[in-house]
């Protein structure tokens, strides 16, 4: 199982940097990331967040890439729906030939009607368009219907899908599942059997909601603010545009580390041999690829965003390489 790291590139008000500076320390740290030995650095997409949550994910994976050697350049997603095919196609081709081949195109429905208003496009059918778009990608690069073509042939492609249309979704198109779980694995196994693909195929990803530390009851006062705010802005968007109200702010002492038993938290901080038992447990019989753990969780203290890079790089993936993937 390959460790990477997803940005978003958060830079709320209470902690902001010059925004040229947050963006040169973020490509440091995909640099770090590389140097540590790591399989991947991933970018996420948003629109219209207050603390600038990335907005082209693709734009930032292109600056990773040639500033990187090895690890994969993912999207952990991008929207496709906000796109037309053949500029989703070209963008990521031109990634791919930046990094040498190393792009992982992971991409998703979406969910907040803003960001579906702001270029035009239709909320109600956004999973419709969204597997409507990504079939479209493969064909312009299985025809040669633009120019040029990535290197990698095909380019791995992920569907960031939680819920079982979408699981069937990523099965149907032949492309991979980028969550993990028992019960939506069922359902993209037998996408793919829909779609004609081998059931053997099948691969599975995801982020997982865990920061490594040395000691993680000292650092969960110090992340406890930074998670507030990163879950208050989800809540909070996610209902902006629509009829629900909006829900009430979370306090940074509401939340609770769950490491012991019990489904993933908002997120947990743990040592590397505890994560490892714990992504053993959650993983176990799936055809698990990339293992995909936060950056940085709402622009949370420097050094501890370095340190959780090393102790996942050198500790961790170490400990995961003893443990089979799917076992």
């Amino acid at each position: 199982m390959d460790v990477g790291f997803l940005f978003d590139l958060r830079n709320p008000a209470q902690w902001e940097r010059p925004w040229a500076d947050h963006y040169a320390r973020s490509l440091e740290l995909c640099e770090e990331a590389d140097r540590l030995g790591a399989n991947g650095v991933w970018f996420t997409e948003h629109h219209l967040f207050p603390d600038g949550y990335l907005p082209q994910p693709l734009t930032f994976a292109a600056a990773a890439a040639a500033r990187t050697r090895t690890v994969r350049i993912g999207t952990a997603v991008t929207l496709p729906a906000l796109r037309a095919p053949a500029h989703l196609a070209e963008e990521a081709a031109v990634v791919d030939l930046i990094s040498g081949g190393r792009l992982e195109l992971g991409m998703g429905a979406g969910y907040r009607k803003p960001e579906f208003d702001l270029v035009g496009a239709d909320h109600g059918r956004r999973f419709a368009e969204t597997e409507r778009v990504i079939a479209e990608v493969q064909r312009l690069w299985r025809e040669g219907g633009i120019t040029p073509l990535p290197l990698q042939d095909p380019v791995p492609l992920w569907g960031g899908f939680y819920g079982p249309r979408g699981a069937r979704i990523a099965g149907r198109l032949g492309i991979g599942l980028l969550h993990i779980s028992p019960e939506m694995f069922r359902h993209y196994r037998d996408g793919l059997v829909e779609g004609g693909h081998d059931p053997a195929s099948a691969r599975v990803s995801d982020l997982l909601p865990v920061l490594l530390a040395d000691d993680p009851d000292a650092a969960w006062s110090r992340v406890a603010p930074h998670l507030a705010h990163q879950m208050n802005s989800y809540r909070q968007l996610s209902v902006q545009g629509t009829d629900a109200p909006p829900p009430p702010l979370l306090e940074p002492g509401e939340f609770r580390d769950r490491r012991e038993e019990g489904p993933w938290g908002a997120l947990e901080i743990m040592t590397p041999g505890e994560a490892a038992a714990r992504i053993r447990e959650r993983t176990q019989g799936l055809p698990v690829q990339h293992l995909i753990f936060w950056a940085s969780v709402g622009a949370m203290p420097d050094d501890l965003v370095t340190r959780h890079l090393e102790l996942v790089s050198r500790e961790l993936a170490p400990l995961l390489d003893k443990v089979p993937a799917g076992a």
